[in-house]
């Protein structure tokens, strides 16, 4: 009765991890090299399976025994790309954001959550200056590409057009996704800095090309408030279309989130942990998942919805987050007519 209990449990758990257009019969059929009515009897336990048929499976769909069989109740199992530093890692980065977009758009339920730190790198993508400030930004200073390294951000230096057709997909995914996103006053600080510590170092090389990135943040602000006001998911340049996905806005002024990144797809709620500032590494284990969503829900309760309701604190939270990006503007505004009647020498920052 045992055995029956875990090949159930095994199977039904296979089930949940395809996509709908899929068939478990015809998947485990052609993995095992045997027919569609042995393959039944498997499912409905009937016949066992051993441990041969139990690990070509499990190394095929990338599932843990040990989260299945339950061996050990304290472990937490997860999976994702630790660093990568092969020369096309930026490129990397970006179609596994696109693979894992494609993956959570298989499923007819689906759902995700941030609770962000920074804002999701989602809405940079659809102002081209901003988006290629942040990839030259994560190439320069996060992944270490060694021809970046004495190389200061232009915008008259083309070279993140290859990485043009990848946004428009993962943004194109992006709004198909129902998202519920947990913010505070500082998830706007992040860019800022990075801005504001590039133009100080000297990594900036055009006055101009500062304030123009100032401006885009501004507008992608703009936009999420949009977002907010109308409920839905959508690309500036095309407007709401008709799978715009809602979208759900939500404040903790408490609460400074961590990145943490939550999903629901189907059955299967999955959960992924920020490391190593861009990359992310998931969880399907039911323990963490449970407690991960039980806080999720708590902190909801706690925080004060600004998407279609509540205009008056959706006001006042945007114009607080505008006052910052202002700040900045006026800041930098200062420091290049102070370089502009300085002396050659102290024009010079380390580059």
């Amino acid at each position: 009765m045992e055995n029956n209990h875990f090949q159930h449990q095994f199977f039904q758990h296979l089930k949940s991890l395809l996509p709908p257009y899929k068939s478990l019969v015809n998947e485990i059929s052609d993995l095992l090299n045997i027919s569609v009515d042995s393959t039944y009897r498997r499912i409905r336990g009937q016949k066992m399976i051993n441990m041969e048929e139990i690990k070509i499976i499990s190394q095929h769909f990338k599932i843990s025994l040990d989260q299945l069989m339950n061996l050990n109740s304290q472990a937490i199992l997860f999976h994702g790309n630790l660093n990568d530093q092969s020369d096309n890692r930026f490129k990397a980065w970006l179609a596994d954001i696109l693979r894992q977009l494609e993956l959570v758009n298989q499923h007819k339920h689906r759902h995700i959550y941030f609770l962000l730190k920074d804002i999701p790198p989602f809405y940079h993508f659809y102002f081209k200056e901003l988006a290629y400030f942040k990839f030259f930004f994560w190439m320069k200073s996060i992944l270490y590409y060694d021809n970046f390294k004495f190389q200061s951000f232009d915008l008259k230096i083309h070279q993140f057009e290859e990485y043009d057709e990848l946004i428009r997909k993962i943004l194109r995914l992006y709004n198909k996704i129902p998202t519920t996103e947990i913010w505070n006053l500082e998830s706007v600080n992040t860019t800022l800095r990075q801005i504001d510590l590039y133009h100080e170092m000297g990594y900036i090389s055009n006055p101009s090309d500062c304030q123009l990135l100032y401006q885009q943040l501004l507008e992608m602000v703009d936009h999420i408030e949009k977002q907010a006001e109308i409920g839905k998911k959508f690309n500036p340049a095309i407007g709401i279309e008709h799978d715009s996905a809602p979208y759900e806005l939500l404040v903790n002024e408490f609460v400074l989130g961590d990145n943490t990144f939550m999903a629901e797809l189907d059955d299967i709620k999955i959960t992924y942990l920020n490391h190593s500032v861009l990359y992310f590494i998931g969880s399907m284990d039911p323990k963490l998942n449970d407690a991960m969503f039980e806080s999720l829900n708590n902190l909801i309760k706690k925080s004060t919805m600004i998407s279609t309701v509540g205009e008056k604190e959706r006001i006042r939270f945007f114009k607080k987050i505008k006052q910052k990006i202002h700040t900045g503007m006026q800041r930098s505004s200062r420091n290049n007519s102070t370089r502009a009647s300085a002396g050659p020498e102290e024009k010079n920052l380390p580059v």
